[in-house]
């Protein structure tokens, strides 16, 4: 009797979890704002604490341009260079944030899994506020260089868990928007401390470079006011067998004719995680690169990592290039400031571009145009690399590497990582995916200071071939390796990879995730409409 109600109970999850499939295909992106208006303000509200990292990002990389803070910590070389941070110290600032970053990155994954995304998020809100201080005090460079290791570890974390928390409350239809929107921010952070720089400097005093220090406090106490009363992810409730805590979540998270569907959509989230485990059960590190799971880390990580070797250490933060390609500094300053500019529009007409092509093709057309654009900046250098015109001819087209950037390879990477990996090990898998991107972008920017500092290689422009070449090579990886996860649900995609379909053929495989026969969960028929 037991063992026939019990298998009552699995049937009706099964229709509830069907049924909550169907819907999900059946939602187009205006209906999924009217019912879950919720959950994207939520989304929004946890992303936005990217934008101190994409700050700070741009904040560090520019000071090595900003002449009072060259001669506080700098050293003089000549009369035509000035006073310049060496490029030991360039690589060694930029890193200290990479190597804080990894490590909350990395402690995000364990942390989120054990006491969820709310608890976690608040703890690191309150952990900046607190080492804010280091770098705003900082009376050398071994202090500010401690400062921005412990700055990073809280936007590690932040960097992590904003694409997984958005993937998890948002239906298909939003899915993509919102952990695109990810990058939106950070772009944002970028822009606005581009415009706080810009705006001082000519600035002399110490106070040119530590009130953008000091404004970084602007974001952290008024988020955890705000976020205090976020809703934790139905995921996490499911992943700890906790139901109703998950049924009380979803309701939070859409709108009040929506409240009586949230039986069916966690349902769905039980199916999936009982799919996944029957794949494979385990929730560690370790099985991350175990089965299944090691084809979906390889993508995830290699995804990020083309962003620093698609020439983001030259172009993501383009002040410094400006200046070593022969810019005068305010003019440099300035066009940063539009070069940002066009990265927050470029990551808006991604959204509309995501929704038309896909992850993948968006992918594959960003590092095609990108390696092209590195190495025309290489040959305009090469040719014409002492002449005004040549100038500012770099400089141009390195705003347009940005705006094709924040187009393709910098947003859409946010809704690869986001869905790629398994509902049981998204929090590692996006951990390890971002760490990924830290180990190569130390990597990048221990090599690029050596390549732009006009104390070693003095390269300017011609560091376009480097990066160029890199970004053919992550091309090339991305047409054979990376498959398109447009219109598919978590289920759907747990199937594709159970079934080791190719990436090329992703996106022709018709899924039935309940189907009665395994054999005829994945085929290859002609896709049925709607």
């Amino acid at each position: 009797m037991v063992g026939i109600q019990h298998d009552e109970g699995i049937n009706k999850t099964n229709q509830l979890a069907q049924q909550a499939a169907s819907d999900e295909h059946l939602l187009g992106v205006r209906d999924a704002i009217r019912k879950y208006p919720k959950a994207i303000v939520w989304s929004v509200l946890v992303s936005t604490a990217i934008v101190m990292e994409g700050y700070d990002i741009v904040l560090i990389y520019s000071f090595f341009g900003l002449p009072s803070f060259t001669k506080k910590y700098g050293s003089f070389v000549s009369e035509a260079a000035g006073y310049q941070i060496s490029a030991s110290w360039q690589a060694g600032l930029g890193n200290g944030t990479s190597v804080g970053t990894l490590i909350g990155s990395m402690a995000n994954g364990y942390f989120v899994f054990k006491y969820g995304y709310r608890k976690v998020l608040l703890a690191c809100l309150c952990m900046i506020v607190v080492f804010i201080f280091i770098p705003f005090f900082a009376p050398s460079l071994p202090v500010l260089l401690v400062g921005q290791i412990l700055c990073g570890i809280p936007w590690g974390v932040f960097a992590t868990m904003a694409p997984a928390y958005a993937s998890e409350v948002c239906p298909m239809a939003l899915r993509g928007y919102l952990t695109v929107y990810v990058n939106l921010c950070w772009a944002f952070g970028q822009l606005i401390s581009a415009g706080v720089l810009s705006g001082f400097s000519e600035g002399t005093s110490q106070w040119s470079y530590r009130i953008p220090f000091a404004i970084q406090w602007a974001w952290p106490i008024p988020l955890f006011i705000i976020l205090y009363f976020a809703p934790e992810s139905p995921y996490h409730h499911v992943r700890r067998g906790e139901i109703e805590e998950a049924e009380n979540s979803v309701r939070r998270l859409g709108s009040a004719a929506q409240a009586s569907r949230a039986s069916q959509t966690v349902a769905m989230m039980i199916h999936t995680n009982e799919l996944e485990k029957d794949i494979d059960a385990g929730t560690s590190y370790l099985d991350c690169f175990r089965g299944v799971d090691l084809r979906r880390t390889e993508i995830v990580c290699m995804a990020f990592i083309a962003q620093p070797f698609c020439g983001s250490a030259m172009g993501g933060t383009p002040t410094y290039f400006f200046l070593q390609a022969g810019l005068p500094t305010s003019i440099s300053f300035k066009m940063s400031v539009g070069g940002l500019g066009l990265a927050s529009v470029g990551t808006l007409v991604s959204w509309k571009l995501l929704h038309m092509f896909g992850r993948r093709t968006l992918y594959l057309a960003g590092l095609a145009g990108l390696t092209v654009i590195l190495l025309i900046v290489g040959f305009v250098s090469v040719g014409a690399g002492n002449s005004i015109a040549g100038n500012y001819a770099q400089a141009c087209l390195m705003l347009i590497w940005l705006f094709v950037y924040y187009m393709t390879v910098g947003p859409i990477c946010y809704a690869i990582i986001g869905e790629m990996s398994s509902t049981r090990l998204r929090n590692k898998s996006i951990s390890l995916s971002r760490s990924s991107y830290y180990l190569g972008k130390i990597i990048s920017d221990v090599v690029n200071p050596y390549m732009l500092n006009p104390t070693e290689g003095d390269w300017k422009g011609k560091t376009g071939f480097f990066w160029g070449g890199w970004a053919f090579v992550f091309l090339v990886w991305t047409y054979f390796r990376l498959p398109e996860s447009k219109d598919r649900t978590f289920e759907e995609l747990d199937l594709l990879f159970a079934r080791k379909i190719s990436a090329r053929n992703f996106s022709k495989a018709v899924v039935d995730a309940y189907a009665a026969d395994s054999a005829d969960r994945v085929t290859f028929a002609e896709k049925r409409e709607g």
